[in-house]
This record gives C-alpha cells, sequence and structure tokens, in this order.
C-alpha cells in the first residue's frame, strides 16, 4: 500500500471542492490497514468513501484514506438472503447486483451515490425506504483499538439520517464491510406518491422490484443534479420534525406549508419548500447557489469553495428561522 503526499482531493468528493490532503492512501483489502497503524500522522486518518456526503471546507493535514474494499457474497436463509458487500462497493452498483440477482429490499434506494460503507453512518434512505429496514450488521475497524468490532441495528442507533457513527463514534471507526437481509419473495413500497406517478408514466402492467428501481431512477434523474457535471452533494438539509401544535400554528399563517404526520404528535417539513418561500431556489453568488429544480440542494458551478458554500447554507438556515421560526439541520458532513 502507497501513501502519497500533498494530493487534491477534488476527484474524490462529488461537490468538487479542491482542498488537498497531506497524505492519501487506497486500501482495497481490511488486512492493508494494519500497515497504516505505526505511521506517524494515524492519529489524523480521515477515511474517505464515495465522497458523497461531504463538505471539504480545509486542507486535511493528516493522512486520507480512500476506502476501496471490494467483495459481494451471499448467505442463503430460509425465506432471506444475507449480502455482505465490501465498504468500498459503490452503492449503486451493489443495488444493480441485488435486482440482479432478484433480491429485494433496496430497489427504492438506487442511484443514491456514494459508497456502501457511507450507506449506514447517516441511514440513507429514499422514498419510502430507509438503510436500517435491511440492515443486518456490519463489521468496522477501531483505529485506536486496533480491533474489528461487529455492530448490530441496535448497536448503530439508527434514526432519521443519523447513526452513532455520525456522532458519538464519529472518525473512531474504519467500516469494512455491510451485511443486508434482502428477501427472495419481496414485498413492494410504492407508497411514495411519486413512485406511484411515475409507474402509472410507464404503463407497468406488472410490478417488479425492477420497475420500482427504474421508477425511481427516472425521478431521481428529473429532480437532482447529476454530480458529474455540477459539484453537489444532494440533500444538504434534513427534512425537520415539529409538535403537531406548532405545525398546525405554521398552518394558520402559511396555508400552503408542506408536511406530512408523522403520527398524532408530530408532523415532518419539508425543508425544500421552506427553502423556495425563502426565495433561494435557483439562487447564485459566484460558483455557489441554490439548484434551480431542488431547493434542497447546493452546488458548486466551478470553482465554489467549502466556505463559500457553507456561508451559503448559513445564510439559507437564518432566512428559514427568520420567516418561520423553525431551524434547518444540515444533512452533509462538514470537514
Amino acid at each position: 500500500m502507497q501513501i502519497t503526499q500533498n494530493v487534491s482531493l477534488r476527484a474524490f468528493n462529488t461537490f468538487k471542492m479542491d482542498v488537498r490532503a497531506r497524505y492519501f492512501s487506497v486500501i482495497q483489502k481490511p488486512e492493508e490497514i494494519y500497515s497504516l497503524l505505526n505511521e506517524p500522522n494515524m492519529e489524523t486518518l480521515f477515511v474517505l468513501g464515495g465522497g458523497s456526503n461531504i463538505l471539504l471546507t480545509k486542507d486535511v493535514n493528516g493522512i486520507v484514506l480512500k476506502n476501496e474494499i471490494g467483495g459481494i457474497t451471499q448467505e442463503n436463509k430460509e425465506k432471506d438472503v444475507l449480502v455482505r458487500a465490501g465498504a468500498g462497493v459503490n452503492w449503486h452498483e451493489f443495488v444493480l447486483y441485488c435486482l440482479q440477482e432478484n433480491l429485494g429490499g433496496v430497489e427504492n434506494l438506487a442511484l443514491i451515490p456514494g459508497s456502501v460503507g457511507a450507506s449506514p453512518m447517516q441511514n440513507i434512505g429514499a422514498y419510502g425506504v430507509e438503510l436500517k429496514d435491511v440492515f443486518q450488521e456490519l463489521e468496522a475497524f477501531h483505529i485506536k483499538d486496533k480491533a474489528v468490532v461487529k455492530f448490530n441495528a441496535d448497536d448503530c442507533r439508527f434514526a432519521y439520517r443519523e447513526s452513532i457513527f455520525k456522532n458519538k463514534y464519529k472518525g473512531q471507526f474504519l467500516i469494512l464491510n455491510v451485511t443486508f437481509r434482502l428477501s427472495k419473495i419481496p414485498t413492494y413500497n410504492i407508497s411514495y406518491g411519486a413512485i406511484r406517478q411515475e409507474l402509472d408514466k410507464m404503463h407497468i402492467a406488472s410490478l417488479s422490484i425492477h420497475a420500482i428501481a427504474e421508477a425511481v431512477i427516472r425521478i431521481r434523474r428529473t429532480k437532482l443534479p447529476d454530480p458529474s457535471v455540477i459539484g453537489n452533494a444532494g440533500s444538504f438539509f434534513k427534512n425537520l420534525t415539529i409538535p403537531t401544535a406548532e405545525f398546525e400554528a405554521l398552518q394558520k399563517q402559511f396555508p400552503s406549508i408542506v408536511g406530512f404526520k408523522q403520527d398524532e404528535y408530530k408532523v415532518k417539513l419539508a425543508a425544500g419548500w421552506l427553502i423556495e418561500q425563502c426565495g433561494w431556489k435557483g439562487f447564485r453568488k459566484g460558483d455557489a447557489g441554490c439548484h434551480t429544480l431542488q431547493a434542497l440542494v447546493l452546488v458548486n458551478y466551478g470553482n465554489a469553495s467549502g466556505k463559500e458554500i457553507f456561508d451559503l447554507s448559513e445564510e439559507i438556515r437564518q432566512s428559514v428561522i427568520k420567516k418561520f421560526g423553525v431551524e434547518l439541520e444540515r444533512e452533509v458532513n462538514i470537514v
């Protein structure tokens, strides 16, 4: 395993931020991590997967480790199949593999950028499905203790776009592989309205995981910018949940406000709607902007800095607080 110096990370993050790593290395097999244990900058190890959910605002003065651990294996159970994938496997390619094997559970998560290893970190989700719904376990390397640790779903403390790896254990583990419990006889989830509408447009006569995945792919391609064309990290902010009473008070003031009832006591607000109402959709200052089709997505039109994107996100947050009295939370990890 080779360690190089002063490497640009522009090609390794979907925001295309041209920050530099003092040291850079690629790991393709779990055992290669032991080659780094005696490196003098090991204590400042920064693990980089697909680079799709981060905003790099400064150079990294340590070792950036690009996780490219591959491989996919299966273990048949009576009704389900346990599928283990290396943390460096591209997430969408993993979904395509599951479709090819006729295994249901991840079809609603098609075309999400990033890697398998990043998926449990933020409990990725889309169109009525979250990673936790199909998660079995993962193995991760504890950097300080130099030991491999297994985590089940309870250990990961999954929540909306959250896990223990984003807060309590942030920066402490290198995820090696993730195991998913997928179904031989899938249960279709088309509760998200846009999927039903897209399936109707596609004139689907017989529902399948392949049809659902194709519908999701079509929707995502029309709503979200391609990171290979315009630098972005997908949704920059989370949809936020507020008490029902607070929502009803906002609804009196803003009758068209978009909210989704979670239960008797909570409503989830559409963050994109809030941002759009504050006039940010399509906004551009220099090369930093808010996408023309989806207000939740902040974009780098070319040479915006991480600080410029972050500052724009803070202006957006403050405007939403001023207008609606609610505080948006960033979904993207700030480094």
